[in-house]
């Protein structure tokens, strides 16, 4: 009996709880297998930002998820910028795959310093809802700095119930469920 509840088996045990306690709080409600996306896979996201203006080039602002280091975006007031998002895994393109499963995806952009009207562009790819995900925008820049410090706050939400595109508070879209597939932020500059 003795040996049963020694130190080594104690550890042991432990250890093996540890594990298991690690392995199962790091997943999702659903497996992989349901997810089109896992947010693992998501490495950056890329935002091609161009004024509206003749001869204007798109630049690119790529934001590395969990490589620290925040991009800063210039904007100025009066203006408006087509603004692309593209996500990868790596040196992969995941934004088809995020196209391809439009119902599951949702962009949010919270401007919480700035006052930035946005449309959302993206076409004909309309989620079943007649909702757009939000790949592609229009910002209308009203001012970007309306208190100090002002930046993006960029949520790709995958999976909510249901979704609004309206302003709600700073942020240009909401949800209902869902999880965040990923986060960026972007610092913003007049």
């Amino acid at each position: 009996m003795n040996k049963l509840f020694s130190t080594k088996n104690i550890i042991k045990l432990l250890a093996v709880l540890f594990i298991t306690i690690t392995v199962v709080s790091c997943q999702r409600d659903g497996s992989a297998e349901e997810d089109d996306l896992p947010q693992e896979e998501l490495t950056n996201i890329i935002l091609l930002v161009k004024e509206d203006s003749p001869g204007a080039t798109a630049i690119e602002y790529n934001y590395s998820i969990g490589a620290g280091g925040i991009p800063t975006i210039p904007l100025t007031n009066g203006k408006t910028y087509t603004v692309e998002a593209k996500f990868r895994n790596g040196n992969d393109d995941a934004t088809q795959e995020i196209i391809e499963a439009k119902d599951e995806h949702f962009l949010i952009f919270d401007f919480p310093k700035s006052n930035i009207n946005i449309t959302r562009l993206d076409g004909n790819d309309l989620r079943n809802d007649g909702k757009r995900v939000g790949l592609r925008t229009k910002w209308e820049v009203v001012n970007v700095v309306n208190s100090p410090s002002p930046f993006l706050k960029l949520d790709l939400i995958h999976a909510p119930q249901s979704v609004n595109d309206a302003k709600s508070g700073t942020a240009w879209g909401s949800v209902v469920g869902g999880e965040t597939d990923a986060e960026a932020t972007y610092n913003l500059i007049n």
